[in-house]
């Protein structure tokens, strides 16, 4: 009996002597990663459309042969709309822009020499509406998009001289600047931007104006805007 008690002692100590040798030989479980799935890549190409609205500074000048030169400054808001596209290649997003906006740009003197164009009680130079037509080049990083733009510019000047006659025409001249967007949402983005525009000059010939001989009127202004657009 004792022999097999001690036997048996003796199996039950090998047993858990060799029972880590054979764990260590059993095939451990299989572990597998995650897969990664990278983050999608913003695009910036595609339509889209906006509103833009901001302040506008700058300065007119009626230049007469007789009478002299009177320049004063123009200032005011803008109120308009935008219509674009953005091609995306790498980094670069190339882009067409044109926008139209409701100006209330004015300014006007009380100076001038006695039946002068801006003589008392002086002339007014007002821009009523203003639109541009522009390239854009821009370099992104992810979801912001500084830029460079130029192009056209168009839109009315209005000068009325001193004697009550004016001249209102539309004219072509041309914009550059630069801003930053910000894709805020997967379809709107915000954006800022700085614009200076010359829109040339426009004539008032004496009969209309006064002063001797026929005034040239200039246009020229910078803006600074705010814009959201929705891209498609």
């Amino acid at each position: 009996m004792k022999r097999l008690t001690l036997f048996g002692l003796a199996g039950l100590l090998a047993a858990a002597w060799a029972s880590p040798t054979l764990a260590a030989d059993l095939p451990r479980p299989a572990y597998k990663a995650p897969v990664y799935i990278a983050p999608a890549v913003f695009s910036w190409t595609g339509f889209y459309l906006g509103l833009n609205g901001g302040y506008a500074w700058g300065h007119s000048d009626w230049n007469n042969p007789v009478a002299g030169n009177i320049s004063f400054n123009t200032k005011k808001y803008l109120l308009g709309g935008t219509l674009g596209y953005n091609w995306q290649t790498g980094n670069f997003v190339l882009g067409l822009e044109g926008d139209v906006d409701a100006s209330w740009v004015d300014g006007s003197t009380t100076g001038g020499a006695a039946g002068a164009p801006c003589g008392a009680p002086g002339c007014t130079t007002k821009n009523s509406w203003l639109g541009t037509g522009r390239g854009r080049v821009g370099y992104a990083f992810d979801r912001f998009l500084p830029y460079i733009t130029g192009g056209a510019a168009f839109g009315n000047i209005k000068g009325t001289a001193a004697n009550g006659g004016s001249v209102d025409k539309t004219n072509i001249g041309w914009t550059a600047g630069a801003g930053v967007e910000w894709a805020f949402f997967n379809n709107w983005s915000a954006k800022v931007e700085y614009l200076y525009v010359d829109l040339g000059k426009v004539t008032c010939d004496a009969a209309t104006c006064g002063g001797g001989a026929d005034s040239e009127i200039t246009y020229k202004t910078n803006m600074v805007r705010l814009g959201v657009n929705y891209r498609f």
